[in-house]
């Protein structure tokens, strides 16, 4: 099984050089899209000061309009420790939790349009020994998929596993289905990736792929995402992690140039490294080798720029349908029963933890960011999508992006000369 889906990704990646320059965004001035050249150099210095605080090593910024790359600049180095090396906008990042909006929502949302399950399913008709709410009494509440995508399932936030673990997801999934609930289904909101390990495990039953092959096979590889994957990883007997394969741009590399050397690193591994190409999250790394439905995507702002012209346009780029158009809908919409909470179906409009919107978007926006410090922000009403790419916990995750992102994304917005 594992050579014929090594066979599958070879053969994927043989055809992206000749496939890839047809998906890429059109590159043209701001002003081609009713946005002023100007105003955006204000997002220019917002970033630039927060690297000379040190908040970021460096980042890039990607801004989309009307199917358009309107903006696409990098700022400072990607990596300042045990050397330095330039920032460059072809970086490929860890993008941690924005992974659970690209790759594991999405997947779950494919797969529910196909059939294999509905948003309402028990979680406990999938993941064998998953407990429900109890109450004191003894009364129980079914928590649902629906409960997992916006984060209202009760699950905790996280647990930490044991430093000197090795990959066992199947232990990771043992924990969560036994682990102590917060609160009852739907009554509260705690963001959790153990809502979408979880998921990750329903999608890996009902498809008999792994996330990383599906997520590959029906969003990423058909979008020509083609710097966009998963990397497994595993430690070797002195606990230094290793890749145990490659990413799908390996292949594109120039003779002899390591796939490595287009990655931002993160944090320090030893007294001389730093993790590069290995996801930064510990139960991602640690217990899911990699792959992972909370955290272990790897991405570049033009990539992500696709996915974003995707879901602006229901679903569709290019003629390759993705979603379908209602699907497309819900990813924006947050359902009745979450509300009070702000979620939609993987991503977020008005929780706490939309800060990235910053003040000037519409309400319509939603958006995701991660751990590392990678934010997606998309307006549907005003076609326009922020990609704020760092890598601030690199070296020593004392960096910063919350209100950097609430900054940047208010330049743009007010950048926009057209409604």
């Amino acid at each position: 099984m594992h050579t014929i889906s090594r066979l599958i990704s070879l053969l994927i990646v043989a055809v992206m050089p000749i496939m890839g320059a047809a998906q890429a965004l059109k590159h043209v001035r701001p002003e081609r899209v009713g946005m002023s050249s100007e105003r955006l150099l204000v997002a220019d210095s917002i970033i630039q000061d927060a690297i000379h605080r040190g908040d970021i090593p460096g980042a890039v910024l990607a801004v989309v309009r009307h199917d358009k790359i309107a903006y696409l600049k990098a700022y400072g180095n990607r990596q300042v420790w045990p050397k330095v090396e330039p920032m460059t906008t072809g970086t490929v990042f860890d993008m941690a939790s924005c992974s659970k909006a690209m790759s594991t929502a999405l997947s779950a949302l494919i797969l529910c349009e196909e059939g294999k399950f509905r948003m309402l399913d028990p979680v406990s008709r999938y993941v064998s020994g998953f407990e429900d709410w109890k109450d004191a009494s003894g009364e129980t509440t079914t928590i649902r998929i629906h409960h997992l995508m916006t984060h209202t399932s009760g699950l905790p936030a996280y647990y930490s596993p044991q430093p000197d673990a090795v990959p066992n997801p199947d232990a990771a999934i043992r924990r969560i289905a036994h682990i102590k609930r917060e609160f009852e289904p739907g009554t509260g909101f705690r963001y959790s990736c153990l809502n979408f390990i979880t998921l990750q495990r329903i999608i890996e039953k009902t498809s008999g792929m792994s996330l990383r092959q599906f997520s590959r096979q029906h969003i990423f590889a058909p979008l020509e995402m083609n710097h966009t994957d998963y990397i497994p990883c595993a430690p070797d007997m002195q606990g230094v992690w290793h890749n145990t394969d490659e990413p799908c741009w390996a292949a594109q590399m120039p003779r002899g140039e390591d796939w490595r050397s287009i990655v931002a690193p993160t944090t320090r591994q030893g007294t001389d490294s730093v993790l590069c190409g290995m996801v930064h999250d510990p139960l991602a790394r640690i217990m899911n080798g990699g792959i992972s439905g909370n955290a272990g995507l790897f991405s570049t702002a033009e990539d992500i720029a696709i996915l974003c012209a995707m879901l602006q346009n229901d679903g569709k780029w290019q003629g390759k349908r993705i979603l379908s158009p209602q699907t497309a809908q819900m990813v924006r919409t947050v359902p009745r029963f979450a509300e009070p909470f702000g979620r939609t179906y993987g991503w977020d409009n008005y929780s706490a933890y939309a800060s990235c919107n910053g003040d000037l978007f519409s309400s319509q926006t939603y958006c995701h960011t991660g751990f590392t410090g990678t934010g997606i922000v998309i307006d549907p009403e005003l076609d326009c999508s922020v990609i704020l790419l760092t890598n601030c916990v690199h070296p020593d995750e004392g960096g910063s992006t919350v209100r950097l992102r609430s900054l940047v994304s208010n330049a743009i917005a007010a950048s926009i000369t057209d409604k």
